[in-house]
């Protein structure tokens, strides 16, 4: 594993893609301008696989099996008239594979924290995991803080009030949401690309003016200048070998 992805913003002629258009519109040749790498985290069998299925491909699994190692998907959205490709990393949740998914926090952009509204433990938990992604993302990273499973409502363990609380502690977003129903999903993902993209524009913002004291250079692929670019080359990334692993195709 070489590099990994740390807010990429692309410029080059050469990154257009085919793809479908944005938001349900038609194919057509559209060019990414930013890259946004987001983690999404939790305890086991909490539906994190199932929200960024619900986001990324509007699916949900009813055979789903707890995800083995590291996998990801993606999906394209305009915000504010960028057009940013999210890929969304799913790490695992059992602790033994916490070794294997500590390092892809690394050059995370931003991260939903997801537990179970009717499970406690996963909530109690959630504490644990903000700290070990602090230690191991970059300081500006947005957290989302996710209560997945309202649907569930009479088997709600998890108050509402609890989690606005510790959310508003920790400086996280909230929201709940139910992958099987698609509530809340939608916007709990792009209210975080949002924040995100709000911070990599002060950053831009920042070095364009020098604020930094740094000197602004070229890089030999065009990109955006006075930016630390960390390029994902697919097959650096051993992806592959991951989704052998995987158990569940949604």
């Amino acid at each position: 594993m070489n590099q990994e992805m740390s807010g990429v913003i692309v410029e080059d002629q050469k990154q257009k893609q085919e793809m479908k258009g944005v938001n349900g519109g038609v194919h057509e040749d559209i060019k990414i301008d930013y890259v946004f790498k987001v983690v999404v985290i939790g305890d086991s069998a909490v539906g994190k696989t199932q929200v960024l299925s619900r986001f990324a491909k509007n699916e949900f699994c009813f055979d789903s099996k707890s995800t083995i190692g590291v996998e990801f998907q993606t999906r394209t959205v305009s915000i504010q008239s960028k057009i940013i490709k999210a890929q969304i990393w799913d790490t695992a949740g059992q602790e033994r594979y916490r070794a294997v998914t500590s390092a892809y926090y690394r050059g995370a952009l931003g991260a939903l924290l997801v537990y179970d509204i009717t499970k406690r433990q996963s909530f109690d938990h959630v504490a644990r995991w903000v700290d070990e992604l602090r230690a191991h993302a970059d300081s500006s990273i947005v957290i989302t803080l996710i209560g997945n499973k309202a649907d569930l409502v009479d088997l709600r363990a998890v108050p509402t009030e609890d989690a606005v609380e510790f959310a508003e502690r920790q400086g996280l977003f909230f929201s709940e949401t139910s992958a099987l129903s698609g509530h809340n999903v939608e916007s709990a993902f792009l209210k975080l690309l949002e924040e995100i993209y709000k911070v990599v524009s002060r950053k831009t913002l920042l070095i364009g003016s020098g604020a930094n004291g740094n000197h602004i250079k070229e890089t030999n692929n065009g990109l955006l200048k006075g930016l630390k670019i960390d390029v994902i080359s697919g097959s650096d990334f051993e992806v592959s070998e991951m989704k052998k692993l995987s158990s569940c195709s949604c």
